[in-house]
């Protein structure tokens, strides 16, 4: 292919309120390849979800604004899924471009069957019997490790536990054999051992399919398992983009640092007391000039009240961005808290 399957550049989302405008994507741009898998991470309400539903089209409303593209390569051509019709949406929506929920219980109609659902959707898209759509669900339902699939294609949601219910989500979203499939913290609230299962199922996708991956989350434990590349996100923007590599290893945003500092480490002596990254992210309502993470940060400086642009700052590094005014050679040097990657605490003004 000559282009990326996927390409965003500099989406805006802002949705009008009693108190205001929020701006809950702010100049976000990524792409995503064939068998890829892009991870976006963040803290809650860092616009990770916003993002990737309104790919599929689930954040138009009256009061939702909408700026920049997102074009699909189709196969057939581009197409912009931010200024599509309805229509063309519904089109690509389940067969080019599918998702995986974070709550699957309540991404699946309770009072209709769980096989009932996937032939609809499948039949949505595709000129093929009830019968022939509803043994391709079976193999579906076997496939993503559903015991006695021939029998729990009969059940109701209710019927089905947590983990069962996210590999039947995951079983809707590969039926139609989508180029993008959007998995929005599709292991949250599961045991590590489905967990481990599903993120095998997204592998499988990749390879068998060539599909690319979105994979929205908040576990960095689940991005070292599966992810190629890795977006951060803070208050609506990309602050900091690069390999996975790059992230774990070479991370040069201190929000990045707060984020890997934070995580338990079986191979250190317990802490009296977990890390954790000081103060609240900034209000979308009001967001002022200058970085956003500067409230926050024990690094601040007089040039912090400027906005950084993200691009490639670490020397050799052109496809690793961020969004710092720190010269890289005091990156490396600050970012080492107690001998590991860390933010350190700011101190009261």
């Amino acid at each position: 292919m000559s282009g990326p399957l996927l390409s965003v550049e500099d989406l805006h989302v802002t949705f009008r309120t009693e108190e205001g405008d929020v701006r809950a994507v702010d100049g976000v741009s990524f792409t995503l390849e064939r068998g890829e898998v892009l991870a976006i991470v963040g803290e809650s309400g860092s616009g990770k979800s916003a993002t990737v539903m309104t790919l599929m089209g689930l954040t138009r409303s009256a009061n939702a604004g909408f700026k920049g593209w997102a074009r699909l390569d189709t196969g057939d051509g581009e197409l912009d899924l931010v200024s599509a019709t309805d229509e063309a949406l519904r089109r690509v929506r389940g067969s080019r471009v599918a998702m995986i929920f974070q709550d699957p219980m309540t991404s699946l109609n309770p009072v209709y069957r769980v096989g009932d659902q996937i032939v609809e959707q499948i039949r949505a898209h595709e000129r093929v019997s009830e019968a022939e759509a509803m043994d391709r669900v079976i193999q579906l339902l076997d496939r993503v490790g559903i015991p006695r699939a021939r029998e729990r294609v009969r059940a109701f949601p209710h019927e089905f536990s947590g983990g069962m219910r996210q590999r039947a989500m995951i079983a809707m979203a590969l039926s139609c054999q989508p180029d993008v499939l959007i998995a929005d913290e599709p292991t949250t609230a599961l045991d590590v051992t489905i967990q481990a299962q599903i993120l095998e199922r997204i592998r499988e996708l990749r390879e068998s399919a060539d599909a690319g991956v979105i994979l929205v989350t908040h576990d960095l434990g689940v991005v070292a398992e599966i992810a190629d590349r890795v977006a951060v996100m803070y208050a609506g923007q990309i602050i900091e983009q690069g390999t996975l590599d790059e992230i774990f290893y070479d991370p040069q945003h201190p929000y990045t640092w707060g984020l890997l500092g934070s995580i338990a480490r079986v191979d250190r002596p317990r802490p009296g007391r977990l890390p954790a990254i000081g103060g609240m992210p900034p209000s979308l309502h009001d967001l002022r000039v200058g970085c956003r993470f500067r409230t926050r940060c024990p690094h601040e400086f007089a040039k912090c009240a400027e906005s950084p642009p993200l691009e490639a700052r670490a020397g050799g590094a052109g496809d690793h961005l961020d969004r710092c005014w720190l010269p890289p050679a005091e990156k490396a040097e600050r970012r080492e808290v107690g001998g590991q990657i860390g933010l350190g605490r700011k101190e009261p003004v």
